[in-house]
């Protein structure tokens, strides 16, 4: 499993790239507006050559774009929101390396001499008929016990009592961080306070007035003032809120339009949301997406297929997403994250 996924670097000379010339950069005319020719990014490790030197960017992400500071020698990717007047953007018309910009979609191919044999973690069809090599999962998360493990969840985990696994996991340093909406943290503190999520108790037999269990517990957090001083209360017993202020674990709950409450810790302006979920996403070494199709878009969108140590180490991105249909799993690759490896099961 490690060879198959460890990062070939291009061999800039064999492929003929050696000669070819610098990118051009222009100054964007205004902020968040892009000069004319401006190349967009992908989740590929893509090359820039500056100063006759192919180098990667920092801060990968698709749909985004390639920026040069000569007074600091810093190449990095920003999104089109954050791109300030004067900045100089790269601009190309081809990625094959001919404008100066390379994208490199064969870093992470298996080394196998039977590829259509071979074990490829990433690159698996979507199907609930294909057996899951979950002992390739277990391991890949014991091999970034020591990384950044985020964990993009839906209430449907919560509704499927899949919490005190969530939990076990948060207590055992499997998850780094926890990204998800309102509805997630508002279930998973309604089932610690009344034993229900959206009124029904897990045996599936309703709770009498049911329907207001889960304002009921917006409001305790509203009393308390946020999730940490419920926690810290001592009235909130169990559940994953309460594991992740207790472990120091970050979690973003992002706003939407169909939130009740919300809670105080619910970011609900989008693009701050967005940049507090930025902040996690840029270091990953794995994502798990649970149970969400419009959160696990968001966050694959924010993903690159790699993580670039410190080191210079290059090593690709475990993206898993679970979900009890392929639709949701075929939807988020055909939205770019196409490294996306799909278990089609329920969230539990």
């Amino acid at each position: 499993f490690g060879d198959a996924m460890s990062y070939i670097a291009p061999n800039f000379l064999a492929l003929g790239l050696d000669s070819m010339p610098d990118c051009a950069f222009k100054p964007a005319p205004q902020s968040a507006t892009l000069p004319d020719g401006f190349t967009s990014t992908t989740n590929f490790p893509t090359y820039v050559k500056i100063n006759g030197v192919w180098r990667l960017p920092k801060k990968p992400r698709m749909d985004s774009h390639l920026v040069y500071d000569p007074n600091t020698d810093n190449l990095e990717i920003k999104e089109f929101r954050c791109i300030k007047q004067g900045d100089l953007v790269a601009i190309a018309e081809h990625e094959d390396g001919s404008d100066g910009v390379f994208v490199w979609t064969k870093g992470f191919h298996s080394n196998a001499s039977n590829e259509e044999e071979a074990f490829s973690f990433m690159n698996s069809d979507v199907s609930r008929e294909k057996p899951v090599d979950y002992g390739a999962i277990l391991q890949s998360f014991k091999d970034n016990h020591d990384g950044y493990i985020i964990w993009v969840i839906g209430p449907a985990l919560v509704h499927a009592r899949g919490r005190e696994a969530m939990e076990w996991l948060i207590r055992h340093g499997y998850a780094h961080c926890v990204l998800a909406g309102n509805a997630v943290a508002v279930h998973d503190i309604e089932a610690a306070l009344y034993g229900s999520t959206l009124g029904m108790k897990a045996d599936g037999t309703g709770v009498v007035a049911g329907h207001a269990c889960h304002m009921r517990a917006i409001n305790e957090v509203k009393k308390a003032g946020s999730i940490q001083n419920l926690v810290e209360s001592g009235i909130l017993k169990s559940g994953i809120m309460r594991a992740l202020v207790q472990e120091n674990v970050p979690f973003v709950l992002a706003g939407s339009i169909r939130d009740d409450g919300p809670l105080p810790d619910t970011i609900t302006d989008a693009l701050d949301a967005q940049s507090a979920m930025r902040i996690h996403t840029d270091k990953a070494t794995m994502v798990v997406m649970v149970a969400t199709a419009l959160h696990s878009i968001a966050v694959g969108n924010m993903l690159s297929t790699y993580q670039q140590a410190d080191d210079g180490t290059i090593r690709e991105i475990t993206t898993i997403c679970v979900d009890q249909t392929e639709f949701v799993v075929s939807k988020l690759k055909d939205r770019g994250t196409h490294q996306a490896f799909g278990v089609v099961t329920n969230a539990q």
